[in-house]
């Protein structure tokens, strides 16, 4: 059975490798979905910018990782 496609990295077409691209595809859906606020604790932070995040809820913005705000997910896209 083949390997299904990332959907996120269709746009690339045929250049850079399945590898790379499979890899890109897991830090992009992290960096994109909705993070827990650190003030409020509800999931509705969302990445404006590198480093910079911003909670819909109670309307705080702050910093925090280029990708992700907590180290455990960045260790499970990387360590797998």
């Amino acid at each position: 059975m083949a390997k299904k496609k990332p959907l996120s990295t269709k746009r690339f077409g045929a250049r850079y490798g399945n590898t790379i691209k499979e890899k890109y595809a897991k830090i992009e859906s992290e960096q994109r979905r909705l993070h827990k606020c650190p003030y409020c604790k509800q999931p509705k932070a969302k990445r404006l910018a590198s480093g910079i995040w911003h909670c819909k809820k109670c309307n705080s913005k702050f910093t925090g990782k280029a990708y992700t705000l907590s180290k455990k997910a960045i260790l499970a896209v990387e360590g797998e």
